[in-house]
C-alpha cells in the first residue's frame, strides 16, 4: 500500500504513483503491460523536468475547446487511465458533456467489470463499452480494440485518446473522427496521428483541462472556441515540445548535472 512510502522520500510521489499502478493490476483494472506503458510514459516525463510544457497548454485548451464544439465527444478509457485519473476523467466528461466508453486491448475475464467499478465509485454513471449491447467494429484494426459501442465511439465526431496506442488512433483518424492524444512521447505513432496531442503526464493534464473547460464555458463564446481550434496546427505543436525537451536537456548538460547536489564536505 502507498501508506508505507515516507514522505520525506524524494520520489514518494513518484512511488505513490507507481504504487496506483500496481494495486489496479492486482484488481484486474492494469494488465502487466500497462506496468511497462507507465514506466516509459515516466522516463519521456523526466525528460520534461516533470511539468507541465507551454506547448502542452496550447494544445489543452485546443482540445478543451474542440470538446466543447463537439456533438457527440467520447472519452475512450483504458486500464491505466482509470487506475491513474479516474475521478478527473469523470470530471472531465461531466464539464464538456463527453460519453465515457472502456475500451481495451487486453480483455481478461472480469477486467471491464474491475475498470466500470473504478469509474463508477469515482462517479461515473451511464458508462458504455460493457457489452451490454451489440458491439459495433472500427474498420482497419484486428485486435480487441476494434470493438466499438454503437452508442459511443462509434456514432463520435470527437473521441480523447489517453495513454492510447497508435494503430487505433490511426484507425479512428481514418473512420472520419476528431482524434485528441495525452501521449507523453511527442514521436509516437499516436501522437503522430492524433488532431491535437497534449504531451503531458495525464495526472497533471486531465485536472488542468477540467480548469480550463470550467473556465470556458463562463468566458468564452462559441466563436472563440472555433478561433482556437481554427488556428491550433498539431504538426507545429509538436516540434514545439521537441524543441522546449531540447532546451531543457541542454541546460541539464550546461550544469552537469539534474539535481542540485552538495558541494565537498557537505
Amino acid at each position: 500500500m502507498s501508506d508505507h512510502i515516507p514522505s520525506s522520500h524524494p520520489r514518494a510521489e513518484s512511488l505513490r504513483v507507481r504504487q496506483r499502478i500496481i494495486e489496479g493490476m492486482e484488481r484486474k483494472v492494469v494488465t502487466r503491460a500497462g506496468l511497462f506503458a507507465h514506466g516509459r510514459g515516466e522516463a519521456f516525463d523526466y525528460l520534461m523536468g516533470e511539468k507541465t510544457l507551454p506547448s502542452a497548454i496550447e494544445a489543452m485548451e485546443a482540445a478543451v475547446a474542440m470538446m466543447l464544439l463537439a456533438k457527440h465527444p467520447v472519452i475512450s478509457i483504458n486500464g491505466n487511465a482509470a487506475a491513474l485519473v479516474a475521478r478527473g476523467i469523470v470530471e472531465l466528461g461531466e464539464a464538456t458533456g463527453a460519453r465515457l466508453e472502456v475500451n481495451l486491448f487486453y480483455r481478461e475475464p472480469g477486467r471491464e467489470a474491475a475498470i466500470a467499478r473504478v469509474l463508477e465509485d469515482a462517479g461515473a454513471t451511464g458508462l458504455l463499452g460493457l457489452g451490454d449491447v451489440p458491439p459495433a467494429t472500427l474498420t482497419g484494426l484486428e485486435s480487441n480494440r476494434r470493438i466499438i459501442d454503437p452508442r459511443g465511439i462509434e456514432k463520435a465526431d470527437v473521441v480523447l485518446v489517453p495513454l492510447e496506442d497508435g494503430d487505433r488512433t490511426e484507425a479512428l483518424r481514418r473512420a472520419g473522427k476528431t482524434i485528441i492524444a495525452i501521449d507523453l512521447n511527442p514521436m509516437s505513432r499516436t501522437s503522430q496521428w492524433a488532431h491535437v496531442t497534449v504531451c503531458d503526464n495525464l495526472l497533471r493534464a486531465v485536472p488542468r483541462m477540467v480548469e480550463i473547460a470550467e473556465a470556458f464555458k463562463k468566458g468564452r463564446k462559441k466563436e472563440e472556441l472555433e478561433a482556437i481550434v481554427a488556428r491550433y496546427d498539431n504538426a507545429r505543436v509538436l516540434s514545439s515540445t521537441v524543441k522546449e525537451i531540447i532546451a531543457f536537456l541542454s541546460r541539464v548538460a550546461e550544469k552537469g548535472v539534474f539535481l542540485e547536489l552538495p558541494g565537498p564536505g557537505r
